[in-house]
């Protein structure tokens, strides 16, 4: 992106409720909320707080980031139809963003170089959510693409030494993170979003891999 534009970024795809609002290429501001199904409740009251402590308004925001999944339901619908109120009503574009993408690059961060890892989270009772990257300087590359995958299938995939992060609970996650915060979701829109920045909001879904199905209960 050749001129810098104040990012306002959103991610919901798990536990996590995070906003930020990357100001420069080195600085932003931050608001993070870790709790299970607060997401309707907290991220518009965060997104607000946010901007304020930053001395910023809506309209000095150029582009809007939001975490596209995998991931939960609820939360990756609340936030994309945040983002879309959002970008509507002042006539930003949006960037969608893979969120295990994000966090790979999250990762990517504090992990060693040439670092193997997977990130693995829980879709449903048989299926996980499941990619796998590896670690080059600061940023990634990708070795499996994010896949819904069978967990019978989980053990025949990863190789000795390799890292993993998610919220699968049969495999030791060596740092507790299955979602990346808000400013990466910033970061990897900035590194990466270039040609994915669109006014056409109307035709972005979230990513979720599979397929949503209403159980009924039976009498």
């Amino acid at each position: 992106m050749q001129q810098f534009k104040p990012i306002l970024s959103i991610e919901t795809s798990d536990e996590l409720c995070s906003t930020a609002i990357m100001l420069t290429e080195d600085s932003f501001a931050e608001f993070n909320f870790q709790k299970k199904f607060v997401h309707s409740e907290k991220l518009m009251p965060m997104i607000s707080t946010l901007l304020k402590n930053a001395d910023m308004i809506l309209d000095d925001v150029g582009l809007i980031a939001v975490s596209m999944g995998p991931g939960s339901f609820t939360g990756l619908r609340i936030g994309l139809t945040i983002a879309k109120g959002l970008a509507v009503g002042r006539n930003i574009q949006i960037i969608p963003v893979p969120t295990f993408d994000a966090l790979a690059l999250q990762l990517c961060s504090i992990l060693p170089n040439n670092s193997s890892f997977i990130i693995a989270n829980n879709a449903n009772i048989n299926e996980i959510y499941y990619a796998k990257y590896k670690s080059i300087g600061k940023k990634y590359e990708l070795i499996t693409e994010t896949c819904l995958l069978d967990k019978s299938e989980f053990n025949n995939l990863h190789a000795k030494g390799d890292l993993f992060f998610g919220n699968y609970p049969l495999v030791k996650n060596n740092y507790k993170i299955s979602s990346p915060n808000a400013i990466t979701i910033a970061k990897w829109a900035y590194i990466f979003g270039k040609d994915l920045v669109t006014f056409d909001h109307d035709l972005l879904e979230p990513n979720y891999l599979k397929n949503f199905i209403v159980k009924k209960n039976e009498k």
